[in-house]
């Protein structure tokens, strides 16, 4: 016969698990320090051969309340979305979309290329290419011993 350690909170932990992957998978809103909402614009980022490619979905977003910034190997993205009211009279029953200051950093790999890094925005698409370095592969070189 086999014992089995049975752990009241075994099944608590699986709900928690899956609680946090969900939000994590979420465009994140933080507070700061004044107490106002700041949110994070969601990302996908790509590898091709010759330049990695990263997209930051900015909807309403002007491209002059765009900075985008590199600094030791580390780019920046940041910027603000502002609210507007649109009609002095409008009555507003629900707001979802997150207003505000917004930032994201992101380690560049060794073989990123620093100057040359471009970002062209078009219908609320951040696009930010960074070329790939050319690596010199070091061939072997024989030392004659005298």
């Amino acid at each position: 016969m086999n014992l089995i350690n049975w752990s009241p909170f075994q099944d608590t932990d699986g709900i928690f698990d899956r609680y946090f992957n969900l939000r994590d998978r979420l465009p994140a809103a933080d507070a700061s320090s004044s107490g106002a909402l700041n949110w994070r614009p969601v990302v996908d980022i790509s590898e091709t051969a010759s330049d990695y490619l990263i997209k930051v979905e900015l909807p309403e977003v002007d491209k002059d309340d765009v900075d985008v910034t590199v600094d030791n190997g580390m780019l920046t993205v940041s910027g603000e979305r502002h609210y507007e009211n649109e009609e002095e009279d409008e009555t507003r029953h629900r707001i979802e979309r997150m207003y505000g200051r917004f930032s994201r950093s992101f380690a560049l790999p060794t073989d990123a290329d620093e100057q040359a890094i471009s970002a062209k925005t078009r219908n609320g698409l951040l696009k930010v290419r960074i070329p790939k370095t050319k690596v010199v592969e070091e061939t072997a070189k024989k030392i004659n011993v005298d």
